[in-house]
């Protein structure tokens, strides 16, 4: 895959929009320690410590979207209960997401309750039914769907085995989305795949494929011969694969079937990273990439997220981080994650270096913006750039903010000579990344006071400076756009 295509289609992730149709779900991790067993019974006694919420199924799959940059419809059934509420909740937090979620009280919201004695998992608890929807709901469930294909770029089907995609709504949704010209993308359950018949791309994990195979696919040769009977009886155009740590299968009726090997990296947790692979295969696919561009780029966002803890998304930023970090396509090699930009940070302080660090939106980089980063570099022997992810831009500017996506806006920060690392951070502040990194200069405009600097405290208790910038006038992002806009109504 070429650099120039690969950045392209990054880029594009944030005018892009997915519609995920599905079995949403809240997944509740609780944390805590073990130091004893139970009088009552030869089992551990868990100290709970946190408690920590995470949308589930069809719904992780469209955070997932928003996370990398994209807009997400998510059309789903949710109980009348608490569980409801506290994912409504979680969901509420991501900018570019609208939440169709059809109340039915006559079915619990699906509740996945994972138990965690430090890191390790000892417990599962559920609370789910697996009948099919009612008529009623049924109907809403489809009506909602036909009003957000309108406005849509594609579409996946999120099926969890938990009653939504029936036979029947299955088969009618993939019928709207094909006579709307969208491509249908399937994350299957089930013995039989015969329900999604007409679909463009199946996504079975190993174990799914097996079970609608019959046979076991340890192979890669028995995996062809799986996923090539589906594309043969007409229930799909082709298929990808997902083996774990195997990588992906890539089959389909043009080219010679791919296999793409993961890349090595310590795992944590295998939840959700499915969900996280079927989101950046569905932008990339959506952007014009091939079905194996798309592929490679699914498996690095699902080998960024097995790193994390717990049920996680993974940022368009992140996966250019990793790219940089494999040496694919010969990038620029200042993009890092955060792990990645602390060891930077620390071999540079061996050596007697001082970091200074800035942070920012940097959307439409302006003259305003190259003389600040001028003089932030001045100030220590190396830069690092803290920049805003797309959803943390869209949260602080409002709608149609950013203009570029963070991949487009981390290329040309990277370009800059005075910079020498950026990492995108997904929260409002850069509080955490200032915290974590210890920079010895700390740089913002003068337009700040050094009591309304995020982590000037921090930084002065180390020992470390807080420099305030000097600002060049009339120069401003918000400035460009109203001037931008004003021209084009000339």
């Amino acid at each position: 895959m070429s650099a120039p295509s690969l950045l392209d289609i990054l880029s594009s992730f944030h005018r892009t929009r997915v519609l995920v149709l599905g079995d949403v779900m809240l997944d509740c991790s609780v944390y805590g320690s073990v130091e004893r067993i139970s009088p009552e019974a030869p089992i551990p006694v868990l100290n709970i410590k946190r408690t920590v919420d995470s949308p589930g199924g069809a719904a992780n799959m469209a955070t997932n979207v928003a996370s990398l940059g994209a807009g997400a419809v998510l059309v789903g059934v949710a109980g009348r209960d608490a569980a409801a509420e506290r994912l409504r909740a979680r969901l509420a937090v991501a900018p570019t997401l609208r939440v169709e979620l059809v109340e039915d009280g006559g079915r619990p919201t699906t509740l996945k309750t994972r138990y965690f004695a430090e890191r390790q998992q000892i417990l599962r608890s559920d609370v789910e039914t697996r009948a099919a929807l009612s008529g009623a709901a049924a109907e809403e469930v489809l009506a909602r769907f036909r009003v957000a294909l309108a406005e849509s770029d594609i579409v996946v089907l999120s099926d969890y085995a938990k009653g939504v995609l029936s036979d029947a709504v299955t088969a009618e949704a993939i019928a709207l989305a094909r006579a709307a010209g969208k491509q249908v993308l399937v994350d299957p359950k089930g013995r039989s795949f015969l329900k999604y018949k007409g679909a463009t791309l199946l996504t079975p994990n190993r174990q799914e494929l097996e079970g609608a195979a019959g046979h076991e696919c340890a192979e890669d040769e028995d995996v062809v011969r799986a996923a090539s009977a589906l594309v043969q009886q007409s229930i799909c155009e082709a298929v990808v694969v997902t083996r774990g740590a195997d990588g992906m299968s890539v089959i389909g009726p043009a080219a010679a079937p791919t296999h793409i090997r993961t890349t090595a990296r310590e795992v944590f947790e295998l939840s959700g990273a499915g969900d996280t692979a079927m989101a950046a295969l569905a932008l990339a696919l959506a952007n014009g990439a091939t079905l194996v561009e798309a592929a490679r780029l699914a498996n690095i966002a699902a080998g960024v997220v097995v790193g994390k803890f717990g049920t996680a998304s993974v940022t368009a930023g992140e996966i250019l981080a990793m790219l940089d970090e494999t040496a694919e396509g010969g990038f620029s090699g200042k993009h890092f994650t955060l792990e990645r930009v602390r060891r930077l940070v620390v071999r540079w302080r061996e050596h007697g270096l001082k970091v200074a660090f800035t942070n920012g939106c940097f959307d439409l980089l302006h003259p305003g913006h190259v003389h600040l980063l001028n003089q932030a570099r001045k100030s220590a022997d190396r830069l690092v750039v803290g920049l805003n992810s797309d959803a943390s831009v869209r949260r602080l500017k409002g709608d149609g903010r950013p203009v570029r996506g963070e991949v487009a806006r981390a290329q040309v920060l990277a370009s800059v000579k005075s910079v020498d690392a950026v990492v995108i951070f997904a929260e409002d502040t850069p509080l955490g990344l200032i915290e974590a990194l210890e920079p010895d200069v700390l740089v913002k405009g003068a337009d700040y006071t050094l009591e309304t600097i995020v982590g000037a405290d921090s930084v002065l208790k180390r020992g470390g400076k807080v420099v305030l910038a000097e600002l060049l006038p009339a120069e401003s992002t918000t400035s460009t756009i109203h001037r931008i806009a004003a021209a084009g109504k000339v």
